[in-house]
């Protein structure tokens, strides 16, 4: 008995355990089902095939999530690479300014070690207290794209074997103070914090290292220091500059006045200046759309709309190199979570034949690859047929090879817009639209525009390819040095590509010997001239023919991704998606998610029960349901009676059961019952409305109308 006593309270204390351990979701949602109700069991044949598919879909999975890291690291350090090139011309004056400066120190003599570990600076005049400072003009208002800059300049200096300390703008504030700076410095150095700072202590640390270094100090925003900090900071190195050989290096965002509008006169007169300039943002910014965009790093490619979003969000938003990459990185997220045969990139992008990784490597799953192949939309059309394994790879490379002349177009199109100052990025969205090429396609069967190597902002779609049209008109009025070089640069850019580089050649042939020439043809036209006659040849004629060449490779040879088939296994088209990731309408996307809960729910009484509100439902949901009956200002009490009538009242079944229980104790528990839910009911009503106040979506009452409150968000 004893025992069957402990089972009982055993079993007792597991039941209330287990009611009182609510899951999550049952808070958010309860089901109406009944959990004793089953479906009919499946047979095994139909649960291998569920169990393949999803293998095959978690098999893709984690190839897609593979070729994702391996694209996007490719990718990035293609990036870090081009800002390290571009830089290092820059990185090379200053390391050889910062060992000009401090041999210019040392000659001034140097201390002995007694002189040196003395806890006082040497006195000297005021010359040879002067610091050698460059200032670095990095021309971004954002200081965000220079982190990356002047950690690669303080890792360049320290290759060459200086002592290099990078300091921000938080240092050097007026909280922190110059003791601040000093402990900040020291810990740089020292790689220990100290409670009592002094610059004895760095002197004495500079003097126990028995090789002669210049020490270089890199402040890495200027403009957002303190004024007084860095100045009285400056005056105290200045006064230790024999002991410690200090070289500043100070980034300027803006104009070349700022340090003399910033710094006092006194720390202005401490310091011998030498200024160096980096690239602009723009040029920067035209270097990684060429080595990523154009270059096949990594293969991946975003569509026309997409494109113009990017350029848009880089000119508008901020100017900055680092919201560009966000962008890039977020679209070749968002296309390797969304398109299943984007792992095939990381394969297209290896240098082995794509046939025999093919075979290889994707045998087992190839029927799977076609079937999604067969789902894409440029696979669709009545000139692609189903897709097979032969006509896939043969399609694949017949990729790489359109987009490659379609990159050395664009390539050609910025050597001629360079003399124009025309940006790539804008070269580069509006060769990627496919309308624009249709529209040439179209008016050439009709009648050619080239006839007369002219290229007019009247031929079809070309008014929308402004800086087309000035990169090609620009090639209409070169002088021939200029168009020598030109068609040079072109020569370079389709060495892979004969039909282009066949054609650049036989105009290179043809102006050297025009140019051979040219020196008998001055003697004839003199002689013309004199008697009263002109030269027999347009002097024109080799730009006509330089235009009629760009004008043939726009037509022929430039036809964008989006009109390729397989296209969508390498591009990114759904411009949507990285609008909502990057800018973002929170206030939007949870009116969407209030409004359509059934998508995320999934639960099989709201899905049959259609648009009916059910008490099931999450008491957010049920209130802002309800508020789409009222227009800006909603009554609270009827917004409650309405809230309460959708608990309260009982379904159908359970209401016709309550009509035959006429036993004064039901009758007794239901008038409780009831009460205790008018509570609950009017403490989940307060609790959901809090919820739409911090949500953004109402308005809570005012004391000159506290029976309504007011909505906020409309529409969607």
């Amino acid at each position: 008995m004893a025992a069957s006593g402990s089972d009982t309270a055993d079993s007792s204390s597991s039941h209330d355990n287990t009611e009182n351990n609510l899951q999550p979701f049952f808070v958010l949602h309860r089901d109406c089902s009944s959990p004793l109700s089953s479906s009919r069991p499946k047979s095994r044949r139909k649960l291998n095939e569920e169990a393949l598919h999803e293998f095959d879909d978690h098999y893709l999975t984690n190839l897609r999530i593979s070729a994702f890291h391996s694209v996007w690291s490719n990718i990035e350090t293609t990036i870090k690479g081009v800002l390290r090139d571009i830089n290092l011309s820059i990185f090379n004056e200053v390391d050889s300014w910062v060992h000009q400066s401090f041999r210019a120190v040392r000659s001034c003599g140097e201390p002995g070690f007694a002189e040196a570990t003395h806890p006082y600076p040497i006195a000297l005049d005021a010359l040879s207290k002067q610091i050698f400072t460059g200032f670095v003009y990095t021309k971004n208002m954002e200081f965000v794209d220079d982190q990356l800059t002047f950690e690669e300049l303080g890792n360049h200096l320290k290759s060459s074997g200086c002592h290099v300390a990078n300091m921000s703008s938080l240092d050097f504030s007026a909280k922190n103070g110059i003791g601040g700076c000093l402990t900040r410095l020291l810990r740089k150095f020292l790689k220990v914090t100290l409670d009592d700072a002094d610059m004895s202590i760095l002197a004495s640390w500079y003097c126990g290292h028995m090789e002669c270094t210049p020490v270089v100090l890199i402040i890495e925003d200027m403009e957002r220091c303190c004024a007084s900090v860095l100045s009285n900071f400056i005056l105290m190195l200045s006064k230790w500059v024999v002991k410690i050989p200090v070289i500043l290096l100070m980034g300027v965002a803006t104009t070349f006045d700022a340090p003399g509008n910033m710094l006092s006169s006194n720390a202005l007169l401490c310091l011998r200046t030498c200024k160096f300039v980096l690239g602009s943002p723009t040029q920067r910014m035209d270097a990684i759309a060429e080595a990523v965009l154009l270059r096949p790093c990594s293969w991946f490619s975003v569509g026309h709309k997409v494109a113009l979003f990017m350029r848009d969000y880089f000119l508008k938003h901020d100017g900055t190199l680092t919201s560009f990459i966000r962008a890039l990185k977020i679209a070749c997220m968002e296309h390797f979570s969304s398109e299943a045969l984007s792992f095939l990139l990381k394969d297209i992008d290896a240098e082995d034949d794509f046939q025999e990784i093919w075979k290889e490597k994707h045998a087992f799953i190839q029927d799977m690859v076609l079937k999604y192949s067969s789902e894409l939309l440029s696979c669709r059309s009545d000139n692609v047929g189903a897709p097979t394994s032969e006509n896939l790879v043969q399609a694949i490379g017949e990729l790489k090879r359109l987009h490659q002349r379609w990159a050395t177009v664009v390539k050609c199109l910025q050597e001629a817009g360079k003399l124009q100052r025309v940006r790539l990025l804008d070269l580069y969205s509006e060769a990627l639209d496919p309308d624009v090429h249709r529209s040439m396609i179209s008016d050439n069967q009709g009648e050619s525009s080239s006839r007369n190597g002219s290229f007019s902002s009247q031929h079809g779609g070309f008014s929308k390819r402004t800086s087309t049209f000035k990169a090609v008109h620009k090639v209409r009025d070169l002088p021939s040095a200029a168009l020598s070089e030109l068609l040079n640069s072109w020569e370079r850019h389709a060495v892979d590509i004969c039909e282009i580089r066949d054609k650049v050649k036989e105009l290179q042939v043809l102006m050297n010997s025009e140019d051979t020439k040219s020196s008998g043809n001055d003697l004839v036209n003199v002689s013309m001239r004199s008697r009263g006659t002109d030269a027999p040849k347009d002097p024109k004629v080799l730009n006509k023919k330089a235009v009629a060449l760009i004008e043939w490779m726009l037509q022929d040879q430039m036809k964008p991704i989006e009109s390729f088939p397989f296209h969508e296994i390498l591009c990114f088209k759904t411009v949507e998606k990285l609008q909502t990731a990057l800018l973002g309408d929170p206030r939007k996307r949870i009116q969407a998610d209030l409004l359509g809960f059934q998508k995320y729910l999934h639960c099989n009484c709201c899905s049959t029960r259609g648009s009916r509100l059910l008490p099931s439902l999450h008491d957010t949901s049920i209130l802002y349901i309800l508020a789409q009956e009222h227009g800006d200002i909603i009554n609270v009490h009827d917004w409650f009676q309405s809230f309460k009538a959708i608990h309260v009242n009982p379904p159908t079944k359970s209401r016709s059961k309550s009509k035959h229980s006429s036993t004064p104790k039901k009758k007794k528990d239901i008038e409780h019952f009831n009460n205790h839910s008018e509570a609950a009911i009017q403490a989940r009503f307060c609790k959901a409305i809090s919820e739409l106040q911090v949500t953004g979506l109402l308005r809570m009452p005012t004391k000159r109308r506290p029976d309504f409150v007011q909505r906020v968000a409309f529409g969607l």
